[in-house]
C-alpha cells in the first residue's frame, strides 16, 4: 500500500496519483510519463490520445478516471462547471456528464486562462469544494498557473492538463 503524504489516503501500491486530492504518489523523473501518457515536464506536439483533437485547440483535458479527452477550442478563457435547470449563466465547459454533481462541482467553478505571453493559469470561482493542482488546493480568486502534465481537481474530479504547442 502507497501513503498519501499530502491527505494520507491508503491507496494501492503502483498508484501514481491519490484518488483522494490528486496528488502525486511516486516521485517522477525527467522521463517518466504521466497517467495520460504525456512526458512529465515536456509539451506534446501530438496528440496522445486516438481520441481527435479540435482544429485551433491549445488545451485539452483528460479525465484521471476513464481516460476521456476533453480538447477545448481556441477560446483564451474558459469557465468550468456544471449544467443546472433555471441558471442564467452556463459554464463553457459544462461538466455535467462527467457525474460533476456527485464528484462535488460547483455550477460555475473555475475558470482556465490562457495570457498573451502563453501562460496558461486556472482560477477557483469560490466553489465549495475547492479546485488542487497536483493536491494542493488554491485559494479563491487568485489565478494558479498550471503546466503541462498536471493534475487539476474541481472538486473530485480529475483530470490532467495537455497542453499543445
Amino acid at each position: 500500500m502507497n501513503v498519501c503524504p499530502n491527505c494520507n489516503h491508503k491507496e494501492l501500491t503502483g498508484t501514481i496519483f491519490c484518488s483522494e486530492c490528486g496528488a502525486q504518489l511516486i516521485a517522477g523523473s525527467r522521463n517518466e510519463t504521466s497517467p495520460a501518457g504525456v512526458p512529465i515536464d515536456e509539451k506534446p506536439t501530438t496528440p496522445m490520445s486516438a481520441t481527435p483533437f479540435g482544429g485551433n485547440s491549445w488545451i485539452s483535458l483528460q479525465l484521471v478516471e476513464t481516460g476521456e479527452l476533453l480538447p477545448l477550442n481556441e477560446a483564451n478563457e474558459f469557465t468550468m462547471g456544471r449544467a443546472s435547470e433555471n441558471q442564467p449563466i452556463m459554464p463553457d465547459v459544462d461538466l455535467t456528464s462527467c457525474k460533476a454533481y456527485e464528484n462535488g462541482v460547483s455550477r460555475l467553478h473555475a475558470v482556465i486562462r490562457r495570457s498573451k505571453d502563453n501562460r496558461v493559469s486556472i482560477m477557483d470561482l469560490g466553489s465549495s469544494n475547492g479546485t488542487y493542482v497536483n493536491g494542493i488546493r488554491i485559494s479563491p480568486n487568485i489565478h494558479q498557473v498550471i503546466r503541462n502534465g498536471d493534475v487539476v481537481s474541481v472538486g473530485k474530479l480529475k483530470f490532467q492538463v495537455i497542453l499543445i504547442k
